[in-house]
């Protein structure tokens, strides 16, 4: 019997060390990729950022390149087999949403232990999402 249920794991990927070490861990935990869902959350771009500007950065060219990485970072048959999804918004919002859409059962996230101003300016996504999810959340720390 196992504490947390394997058939449908989230794993929010930031493209940090941890969050790497988050996804290594979830695939040895389910033990069948397919039941591994890896969700990546740009943030929208302004109207006055240069890509927008000139022209040069659409969506669809983002969500490439950032597949693009996850791929050339993650090349082995098993990560090809993982459900890898990119969203656009606030991150935790977007991963909330996806885990309720997506019927997840367990949510494993990375958290970087950012502590004082650094925390109050930036927030907590994985305190947000810890609040909000109606599946259960393993926080990882360092």
């Amino acid at each position: 019997m196992s504490l947390f249920n394997r058939d449908r794991v989230l794993v929010p990927l930031d493209f940090s060390d941890e969050a790497f070490a988050a996804v290594t861990e979830s695939l040895a935990f389910v033990e069948d990729p397919t039941h591994l869902h890896v969700l990546h959350v740009l943030q929208k771009l302004e109207v006055t950022e240069p890509g927008m500007v000139w022209n040069t950065l659409d969506l669809q060219t983002r969500i490439h390149n950032v597949k693009t990485a996850f791929y050339q970072r993650c090349n082995t048959p098993a990560y090809q087999q993982v459900q890898f999804s990119v969203a656009i918004g606030d991150a935790a919002a977007e991963i909330i949403d996806y885990a309720q859409k997506q019927a997840i059962s367990l949510i494993v996230i990375p958290s970087r232990g950012r502590t004082g101003l650094s925390r109050f300016l930036l927030g907590s996504v994985a305190e947000r999402v810890v609040r909000f999810a109606h599946c259960p959340v393993l926080v990882l720390r360092k």
